[in-house]
């Protein structure tokens, strides 16, 4: 118990952070899908780059962040030595890609349909090389337990895009103020403003990360290099098929969507501004991951199968809670992005349901990382983004974004099944399965209830009908995971009233 409360601590630490950094950066959406339309296409052109950058952080880190993990403390590993080769070794790839991009610049952004505009590309690229760098400190942080610094870093770094976002495409143009020159005598809004912006806040990152980064001096060991990236590679696989299955889809977009090109990016844009509301899973998800994997692999004790289990069904709780409570309150929500970009939102249970599988998979993926057996995880994402893709080829023409949301379901439910089954052989761990069908079940019934609201009532009564399903959804929690009696402060005033 001790154990899980210690997760739950650093959980809350990251998860707070995270859940701040994550509100902020919402904030660029309202911002940014006031200033470009849906019809011009300007925010599907966002949406479509970043879905490169996030496949490209994979590749540029090549699952050395969970590797760092393992090797950090592995018995007879020199931890300051893993450090700075593991520094060494991201570093050297960046700054190597980015060298070889800016030589064939101009052919990469014709195949990426960027060819009127590769600063797109050499701006974004330079961005996502070094923060794939700086994932490594920021891994030094989690393992050295520094939450606080590791989430003001993260919070600075947003608070700093939201500022010169708010400068750049509202302000000035609006008090037509050309600081530097930048714009037009039009004042035109250029989409490559967003870009440059992220490159400036990701500089600024990394000279706050100097004193982490003097780890670099301790030395390179070719051995554990080896060792390690024997035992990265499959993560990478991994990590790249994971990803494709949240980035495939705004990838292939364009290239599938039956009309053209201004109209296809234009549909893109509503897709992605509109799953920004799903992205509360992501921050959960994430939020849990960065106390877990510390948590997991500084563990000593020999066996903590019980304790994998209780975090997978109060995981899986909290996520459906969320569910239902952005379900719930989408007519408030809504407002995050432009009206233009309304007719969306109808993706976003599906895309939060895809999430929460995406969230039970990466639980499940400890057996095999546990087990030194990483191939595996390679092999379901895998499966997993192949699903994805045919689905996405064969039905972006004819359902449009709707077939991206579909397929990412379709992919996280596959991975998810198949490392369940898999790992029951290899490292069997005893989950609740009935008790968390059970919510599952509960969640579904409050979600029918909660879209016939949405759709009946006015809106002041279906908020107010739909707080009270949340609210009851939380009392079947309380009721039958956590009694009040054993709450801290709450459970020494519910115990004195008995």
């Amino acid at each position: 118990m001790a154990n899980l409360k210690s997760l739950a601590k650093d959980t809350a630490i990251y998860g707070l952070s995270s859940i701040v950094a994550r509100f902020i950066n919402y904030l660029l959406v309202p911002i940014q899908t006031a200033r470009f339309a849906a019809s011009g296409g300007e925010y599907g052109i966002i949406t479509n780059v970043y879905a490169y950058v996030s496949l490209l952080i994979i590749l540029l880190t090549f699952g050395m962040e969970t590797t760092f993990f393992r090797y950090m403390t592995k018995e007879g590993e020199n931890p300051q030595r893993i450090y700075s080769t593991s520094l060494r070794m991201v570093g050297f790839t960046s700054l190597i890609s980015i060298i070889l991009v800016m030589l064939f610049l101009n052919p990469i952004a014709r195949a990426a349909g960027y060819a009127d505009h590769p600063e797109y590309i050499a701006v974004m690229y330079t961005t996502v090389a070094i923060d794939a760098f700086t994932a490594i400190p920021f891994a030094f942080l989690r393992i050295k337990n520094r939450p606080v610094k590791f989430a003001t870093l993260k919070i600075a770094n947003i608070l700093l895009n939201i500022i010169l976002n708010l400068l750049y495409l509202v302000v000035l143009p609006e008090l037509k103020i050309n600081l530097f020159g930048i714009y037009d005598d039009n004042f035109t809004l250029d989409v490559a403003f967003v870009f440059y912006i992220n490159l400036i806040c990701t500089l600024f990152t990394l000279l706050m990360l100097y004193k982490e980064l003097r780890g670099i001096t301790f030395g390179f060991d070719m051995s554990a290099c080896k060792r390690m990236l024997v035992y990265t590679w499959p993560l990478l696989v991994m990590g790249l098929a994971g990803q494709l299955n949240q980035a495939a889809s705004q990838i292939l977009f364009p290239y599938f969507y039956d009309g053209d090109l201004t109209e296809a990016r234009g549909q893109l844009g509503i897709y992605g501004a509109c799953i920004k509301i799903a992205m509360i899973m992501v921050m959960i998800t994430q939020a849990f991951r960065f106390a877990y994997e510390p948590f997991v692999f500084n563990n000593k004790d020999a066996d903590k199968r019980e304790t994998y289990a209780k975090a997978m069904k109060y995981y899986l709780i909290f996520t459906l809670l969320a569910f239902l409570a952005v379900m719930g309150y989408m007519d408030i929500l809504r407002f995050l992005v432009g009206k233009s970009y309304w007719e969306g939102l109808r993706v976003v249970p599906i895309v939060m349901a895809a999430e929460i599988m995406f969230g039970v998979f990466f639980n499940l993926s400890f057996w095999y990382k546990l087990t030194d057996r990483t191939i595996w995880g390679a092999y379901f994402s895998g499966i997993g983004a192949v699903v994805l893709i045919i689905i996405d080829i064969l039905l972006i023409p004819r359902f449009s974004y709707m077939a991206c949301a579909w397929a990412g379901f379709a992919a996280y439910g596959v991975s998810m099944l198949l490392s369940y089954f898999v790992g029951q052989r290899y490292y069997p761990i005893n989950y609740p399965i009935r008790e968390m069908l059970f919510y599952v079940g509960i969640a579904m019934i409050f979600f029918v209830a909660i879209n016939i609201s949405n759709q009946q009532l006015p809106m002041w009564a279906a908020l107010s009908v739909n707080t009270l399903i949340v609210v009851f959804f939380a009392a079947i929690v309380v009721k039958r995971d956590f009694p009040l009696q054993n709450l801290p402060v709450i459970g020494k005033r519910f115990n004195k009233t008995k």
